[in-house]
């Protein structure tokens, strides 16, 4: 979560903006005697406020964040059926962890497990191991820890020597939870940088990175940096490789945080999954392409080796035998009944129908951008339902800053954002295309880009200055 800082120093004028600032009619039915000033916003108030008054204080103040639905930056879906939401809100006072007292939930959790051990082609899916999470980060972690704990334990007389640090290879391009991995846990970051126009990972240059203190390779099944796949086939054959010469025995690990729920219904004979045996985990976000409000995510080893049993814990203070390997307790049992839900609502075809429909849109709104003449693709659409673009070489009045600053008065999120280094010359524009953006927003979206055009080409110099500050989107 993001880090916040305390409040700014009050302003002279604050007492007097709180005595104006509600209007009666909010406060109470009776407008001559509801509550004419507002309570204070970075301390607690001294007294309760009526259930409505409080509503409508958050409420409006709300108002002013962006709309979801217009969020092009996001991966997180931000639409699902009301009859979710109303089974989301049955649940949302039941805790995950509690097995023993919402047997049923728990139930849901391990179906679940086994529905993705059969989609990802674990070799026996009553064998496979998993866990519903808070998000990919959290699946992330969970993964890299098994990692290094089996590379610690077939390391034993080496380490935790001084002189000894495990490592993972990664590309440049994994989301910052690898990174965020790498500084808490102490491993190093081996990272594969990009060169020319290959944005991610080069199995060869990945598995040159393996050393004997390598805890695993990430491939990553969809990059945020342009939706592309990483090839993890290509990733396992380099490190069979790397073994048959070195003796080297490095298992792979996938971020399948997008890509994991799209492939296995668009792209059924990609080879990325449990199929190779090398695939010692795999992670996905149930709240992105699994079509889920934010937050689930899931974590799934190939069989119970893959994660060492000394990093299971067993608790018995709310009753029963509970084994859990997370990174957090307590947390709400609603999103993984949500995600049980839509499991059952859509089955195979019907993530295929809509994991295509967004792929088609994202691939005609790629098309109809090239098309405009500004602007050159970095990617399609044609992998995850996601594209990357940049300006073309020749225009010079405007920067993609510019672009992306000027979609968001329109109510547009497009993030605009440089690459990582050796290709930090290039800046593009990305565009997440999720269930719920149809076409007609579609159309919207080219229809305010091609209105800009003509102000952006009138600009003697892109007025964007301060790149970092030009979008709120971050990697």
């Amino acid at each position: 979560m993001p880090l916040h800082h305390g409040p700014h120093p009050p302003r002279d004028d604050d007492r007097d903006r709180r005595r104006h600032a509600v209007n009666p009619f909010y406060a109470t039915a009776d407008p001559l005697g509801g509550m004419t000033e507002a309570p204070p916003t970075h301390r607690l108030p001294d007294s309760p406020l009526p259930p409505e008054t409080a509503y409508r204080l958050v409420h409006d103040e709300l108002m002013l964040d962006g709309n979801a639905r217009l969020n092009l930056a996001t991966f997180v879906t931000t639409w699902m059926e009301p009859q979710a939401g109303v089974l989301m809100s049955e649940c949302r006072d039941k805790n995950m962890i509690d097995k023993d007292e919402y047997p049923r939930t728990a139930e849901l959790e391990r179906r679940c497990v086994a529905m993705l051990a059969d989609l990802w082609h674990a070799p026996d899916p009553s064998a496979a191991v998993g866990c519903s999470t808070t998000g990919s980060s959290e699946a992330c972690m969970l993964a890299g820890m098994a990692l290094k704990r089996r590379w610690a334990l077939r390391n034993a007389d080496r380490y935790p020597a001084k002189d000894v640090r495990p490592n993972l290879v990664m590309g440049v391009n994994v989301q910052v939870c690898w990174e965020k991995f790498c500084n808490f846990w102490e491993v190093e970051a081996r990272q594969v940088p990009m060169e020319g126009e290959r944005f991610h990972l080069d199995p060869q240059a990945a598995a040159e990175l393996c050393d004997e203190n390598t805890i695993g390779v990430v491939g990553i099944l969809g990059s945020t940096f342009d939706g592309s796949y990483e090839p993890v086939a290509e990733l396992c054959a380099a490190l069979d490789a790397l073994q048959e010469r070195t003796g080297l025995d490095v298992p792979v690990h996938v971020d399948g945080a997008s890509g994991g729920m799209v492939a296995p219904f668009l792209d059924e004979d990609l080879v990325w999954d449990f199929r190779l045996p090398r695939v010692a985990s795999i992670n996905t976000s149930g709240h992105k392409y699994g079509l889920v409000y934010p937050g689930v995510g899931w974590a799934l080893w190939r069989d119970a080796e893959a994660l060492p049993e000394e990093l299971v814990f067993r608790v018995n203070y709310l009753g029963g035998d509970m084994p859990t390997f997370a990174l957090n307790f307590s947390r709400p049992g609603a999103q993984v009944a949500a995600q049980y839900y839509t499991f059952l609502r859509l089955g195979r075809e019907g993530y295929r129908a809509v994991q295509q429909n967004a792929r088609d849109i994202a691939g005609s709104v790629a098309r109809r951008v090239a098309a405009l003449g500004d602007f050159r693709l970095l990617t399609r659409g044609d992998q995850l339902p996601v594209f990357a673009f940049t300006t073309a070489d020749d225009v010079t009045a405007y920067d993609v800053f510019d672009v992306s600053r000027r979609l968001r008065e329109g109510g547009w999120l497009v993030p605009a954002y440089t690459f990582p280094p050796h290709r930090e010359d290039l800046s593009v524009l990305r565009v997440v295309c999720r269930n719920g953006f149809s076409a007609d927003m579609a159309d919207l979206l080219l229809a305010d880009l091609e209105r800009l055009l003509p102000e952006l080409r009138r600009q003697p110099h892109p007025l964007t200055r301060d790149k970092g500050a030009a979008t709120g989107f971050h990697h």
